[in-house]
């Protein structure tokens, strides 16, 4: 299970290069450099917060993981 830290850590990563694509594809649309920064900045602000919660409550779920065994040493 990831720590409530290592979520974090994960989620300013993604969202930075995920700004970074929000801000270009924007600007490539528009031609407006502050438009595109404006929606970049927004859309980082709030898709951070859904993606720890995301994660947080993934953490919670079991679907999917497997159980480890112990390993005992000889």
């Amino acid at each position: 299970m990831d720590t409530p830290r290592r979520s974090i850590a994960k989620a300013l990563s993604w969202r930075l290069l995920a700004t970074l694509i929000t801000t270009c594809i924007v600007y490539l649309l528009t031609g407006k450099g502050e438009f595109a920064a404006t929606v970049g900045l927004v859309d980082t602000l709030i898709k951070f917060f859904v993606y720890i919660t995301h994660e947080r409550v993934w953490n919670r779920i079991s679907y999917g993981r497997q159980k480890s065994e112990p390993e005992y040493i000889i």
